[in-house]
């Protein structure tokens, strides 16, 4: 790393800290103003978190939204009455007597070390020497924070919602009320904030998906299972046929296995061990234990051992688009983003100790390529090493982990190392994406695994006659169809390029006398497999024009007396452009390029 780098690193690092601090200290003001207005209220744990702050409170009345202007003017008193932070030291005895009335700040003095320094940031008015003044509120706070109130600028943070929360996540606990907020060093950064804040709601890809029917959930199937609807599902389609075709092009060959399976199969791989809290309870057929799939690879393994394999078959690149199902409380579970169940865009690759490194790094190759075909061109990976609890030989710990820094190194990508990140099996390779926003997505992983070719027997017979354990690598490529197709409709804000959209073109007539040339024009189209839809209802044409704008559509052929007369169409981009006049068969060509080339622009 060059120094101006290592600096300007430092900097970075800096500057947060400094934001931590600042966010940290207006969730302190915020719980003063709370307890202010609120008399009688319990003060639970109040810490700075990313792009803001929140706090906890048991209070005597329900509030809302429209509470939190007032609890805003009220923080702008307290800063405006430039209070000193103060650090206290005190003992065990006296902060429990300090805080008898406070039941969530007994129980977590209760639960420190008995060596751990108890301290208090109390808040001083300002009158005479600094930090000399009266106490005026007072936290069980490690801190830090900063100096007066002063340093907080009035205009530089917001209140923003209002939730439940169990006291320390435990659903058996007291429901608390939860303010959430966010703090910026000055009012320009807030209002940059806020302004990302409305193109991330404009992006929602919960809103986009109903007013594009595109998905939807319900009650009937249970929380976290999607219904793709037409729309959706040819999405899917375009999406599943170009992933198919590019696996089998580079040496894939695609799979498909049952949705359940003998226990066994999970207790031998592990997962029902280390996994069983998110995997569905077993179902009994005929007096033995079955379980709904989590995961494809044992399945994989199963095909593998079918039957003896050589060195000459290997390496295997096996891909599915494996349906799986995991176990989610209802709290966590988010759209397409965080769902019950879904299809994982699964890969496992068998190969000998000699063909590791090249394979990670045509892994690493081939998903950097997709990725950037969907128009995500800002990666970066994090390398993640040996945690405290795993299994597999220290070389082969080291062996993989080379084998991924190269790969990495090889394609230029910047990288982080992930301490201990690694599953209990074998290191990985995380790749997060940055989408149109910024937003950063983790998504792609290839992982090593040490573990379940030894625990289901797994060999090939190599080149010296020998029997010897083959190499073992996972890879999800695009995670699961349902949480990448959540972040591509937020990437694009639903306007997606030509190839994928799902609905490619909208013939509008001017008139309903122009119905039967739409219909003409509509049949020519799908004829050559694009996704054409036409508007022949009696609406206005500025309707017409306006409802296909609002779904997306690419492309709006206008056509009236001169297309017809001409054998052409007028062609209207979503964003209001115009493209010159082209004969119907033109047009189609024109599409038939955006589409093999899968460009991004119309």
């Amino acid at each position: 790393m060059s120094d101006s780098n290592k600096k300007s690193e430092e900097h970075l690092a800096e500057g947060q800290m400094r934001l931590a601090i600042v966010r940290h200290s207006v969730s302190h003001i915020m719980a003063q103003a709370v307890t202010q207005l609120f008399p009688g209220t319990k003060v639970a744990i109040g810490p700075s978190i990313e792009n803001g702050f929140y706090y906890d409170f048991q209070l005597p009345r329900q509030i809302s939204n429209e509470d939190l202007p007032a609890i805003e003017e009220a923080m702008k008193t307290i800063i405006n009455s430039k209070q000193d932070f103060v650090r206290i030291e005190l003992s065990r005895e006296d902060a429990l007597k300090r805080f008898s009335d406070e039941p969530y700040k007994v129980e977590l003095i209760g639960d420190l070390p008995e060596t751990e320094i108890i301290s208090v940031y109390e808040n001083r008015d300002s009158a005479g020497v600094a930090g000399e003044g009266k106490t005026v509120w007072a936290d069980l706070c490690r801190g830090p924070h900063v100096q007066n109130t002063r340093e907080i600028h009035t205009g530089a943070f917001k209140l923003q919602s209002i939730a439940g929360a169990y006291w320390r996540g435990d659903e058996k606990r007291p429901m608390l009320t939860r303010i959430y907020g966010t703090a910026w060093e000055n009012p320009k950064d807030l209002k940059a904030y806020l302004a990302f804040l409305e193109e991330v709601e404009k992006r929602d890809h919960r809103r986009l998906g109903k007013e594009l029917d595109l998905y939807s959930t319900h009650e009937e199937a249970g929380a976290g299972l999607i219904y793709w609807h037409p729309n959706g599902g040819r999405m899917r389609v375009a999406v599943e046929n170009f992933w198919r075709t590019e696996h089998y092009r580079n040496g894939y060959e695609i799979l498909y296995t049952p949705h359940i399976g003998k226990s066994w199969l999970w207790e031998t791989s592990g997962h029902l061990g280390f996994y069983s809290a998110n995997m569905y309870n077993p179902m009994e057929i005929d007096n033995q234990d079955y379980i709904i799939k989590p995961m494809n690879c044992p399945f994989h393994i199963m095909i593998y051992k079918n039957k003896q394999r050589s060195y000459r078959d290997l390496p295997l690149r096996w891909a599915e688009l494996g349906t799986v199902y995991r176990y989610e409380r209802s709290g966590v579970l988010h759209g397409l983003l965080r769902v019950r169940g879904f299809t994982q865009d699964d890969a496992h690759i068998f190969c000998t100790p000699g063909q590791m490194e090249s394979e990670i790094l045509e892994v690493l190759r081939f998903s950097l390529w997709i990725w950037k075909v969907f128009g995500f061109t800002e990666i970066k990976a994090y390398l993640a090493t040996k945690p405290a609890e795993s299994v597999g030989e220290q070389s082969r710990w080291d062996a993989a982990l080379e084998s991924l820094r190269k790969a990495v190194n090889a394609e230029g990508l910047a990288y982080e190392i992930d301490e201990g990140g690694g599953a209990f099996y074998g290191p990985k390779i995380d790749l997060k994406v940055k989408d149109a926003i910024g937003r950063e997505w983790q998504m792609t992983t290839i992982q090593f695994d040490f573990n379940e070719p030894e625990r289901f027997d797994m060999s090939f017979v190599d080149t010296d006659g020998q029997h010897k354990r083959p190499y073992m690598i996972h890879r999800a490529l695009l995670g699961s169809l349902e949480r990448f197709f959540g972040i591509l409709i937020e990437h694009f804000g639903g306007a997606f390029p030509p190839w994928i959209a799902p609905e490619q073109a909208a013939v509008i007539p001017v008139s309903e006398n122009f119905n039967d040339y739409a219909k003409k024009v509509l049949s020519e189209l799908q004829a050559r497999d694009l996704r054409v839809s036409a508007e022949l209802d009696d609406s206005r044409l500025n309707a017409k024009i306006r409802g296909c704008q609002n779904r997306k559509i690419p492309y709006m052929l206008v056509v009236g007396q001169r297309e017809e007369d001409e054998g052409t169409v007028a062609i209207r981009l979503r964003d209001g452009k115009q493209l010159d006049p082209m004969k119907t068969a033109d047009f189609a060509a024109y599409l038939e390029e955006k589409i093999k080339s899968r460009s991004q622009e119309l």
